[in-house]
């Protein structure tokens, strides 16, 4: 029993050492096993590299294609115009109405929600929807594509029309 714990033993080290020999021979002296290894400067380069492009798509897809937030607006819809040079895209506005308490005295405000659409066919309903009550839901983006429009918030429904 002893001396099979002994030959596993030897067979481990034996198993490492040669191992190691194998990655001194790549590493070291690559003419032993004759294996075309590449110069730590071109490995340098092509891991620099590659975590470069990984950390490129990494910033364009949180930029340009990861969903920030999601949520309905309502308001008056006061245009949808479908416009572009080289990118025809469909941008509206909605007037959402609203009151201030800025000096205690209630005032009227109005904020304007600009917004791209990518639906050609919900860009058509709302086409027709000039000027009534509309919710909305909505995408919002962290940065704007050509393609995709000029605002960041891209409404992909309609909620209700009134």
């Amino acid at each position: 029993e002893l001396i099979c714990e002994l030959l596993i033993c030897i067979k481990l080290i034996l198993n490492s050492y040669l191992a190691f020999r194998f990655l001194y021979a790549i590493f070291v002296n690559e003419k032993t096993y004759k294996i075309k290894i590449m110069s730590t400067m071109k490995k340098f380069l092509l891991i620099f590299a590659s975590v470069l492009v990984l950390a490129l798509a990494a910033f364009v897809y949180f930029r340009y294609y990861f969903v920030f937030g999601e949520g309905v607006k309502a308001g008056e819809l006061n245009y949808v115009v479908h416009k572009g040079y080289l990118f025809k895209t469909y941008e509206g506005k909605v007037i959402q109405a609203g009151y201030s308490n800025k000096n205690k005295s209630a005032m009227i405000q109005s904020y304007e929600f600009e917004f791209s659409v990518t639906d050609p066919a919900v860009a058509d309903s709302l086409m027709r929807c000039g000027g009534r009550q509309v919710e909305l839901h909505y995408k919002e983006y962290l940065g704007a594509l050509p393609w995709r429009g000029m605002q960041v918030y891209v409404v992909d429904s309609i909620i209700s029309v009134k």
